[in-house]
């Protein structure tokens, strides 16, 4: 007895969801074969795109949950997370863009959770946390997932997370700030880069013997974390930080 012949959906990703694909398969449609339904996300992260960069589906020209299941002749068009750009009108797959967005990132990524803090945002970041425990606090805090394994964003409890294309953590850096729109948010040096708590001010009496003797000749304010008691001023550091995050600020605008 010949076995019968496998159902056939036809998938389209479009904008950067196509960096998860093979060259062969971006910018166009694709077939997908299969023997029996299976839901619309399982099928979307058959082809290596994580559900979590997903923000609308459509299949055959309506809106549609993950849970929908795909069956033969249907036609899917997957558009990745509109974070800066309102989609109303359509079914959401998450309850709403992060306009006020924090991070968690993975063991891989601490100096990119040092400048995402320099520029003022939530970044929690442990060398020692496990896949698990990232997903639990991405979950239950509501942070954004950073990771360069696409595998702990398909995990089912992570509703936002992004998969960093860049290697270079400077670069890193850019990538999220162009990527959810965060020019106008940016709050240099009011996070502590080495705890993610914010800076408090402190009278300059209460820093001497803790910063170089040439800083309390010439600077008057100075900012402590309350958590570890590091201190933070104004030096020449400081001033190479602010040239760099104006470029950010300026590329980001000029898109």
């Amino acid at each position: 007895m010949m076995n019968s012949a496998p159902a056939r959906a036809c998938f389209r990703f479009y904008a950067e969801l196509n960096d998860h694909l093979p060259p062969g398969q971006q910018f166009k449609a694709v077939e997908k074969h299969f023997f029996v339904p299976a839901s619309v996300k399982d099928m979307i992260e058959s082809f290596g795109v994580p559900h979590t960069e997903v923000d609308l589906i459509l299949v055959n020209g309506e809106s549609s949950e993950f849970t929908r299941l795909i069956r033969n002749g249907d036609r899917v068009a997957v558009y990745p997370v509109f974070e800066s750009i309102d989609i109303t009108p359509v079914l959401r797959l998450r309850p709403q863009p992060l306009r006020e967005p924090r991070f968690v990132l993975d063991v891989h990524l601490g100096r990119l959770a040092g400048y995402l803090r320099m520029l003022g945002f939530d970044a929690v970041y442990s060398n020692r946390a496990s896949d698990p425990e990232l997903v639990r606090i991405s979950s239950e805090q509501r942070r954004i997932l950073l990771t360069r394994d696409r595998g702990v964003l398909k995990h089912s409890a992570v509703t936002h997370g992004y998969w960093l294309r860049e290697t270079d953590s400077r670069r890193q850096a850019v990538e999220i700030v162009n990527r959810f729109d965060l020019a106008r948010l940016l709050r240099p040096l009011t996070l502590c880069m080495v705890c993610n708590e914010p800076l408090r001010a402190v009278a300059k009496a209460e820093v001497s013997g803790r910063v170089p003797p040439g800083a309390l000749g010439w600077c008057d304010e100075f900012r402590e974390c309350p958590i570890c008691r590091r201190v933070y001023w104004y030096g020449s550091h400081c001033r190479r930080m602010h040239r760099w995050i104006e470029e950010i600020a300026g590329a980001s605008q000029a898109q």
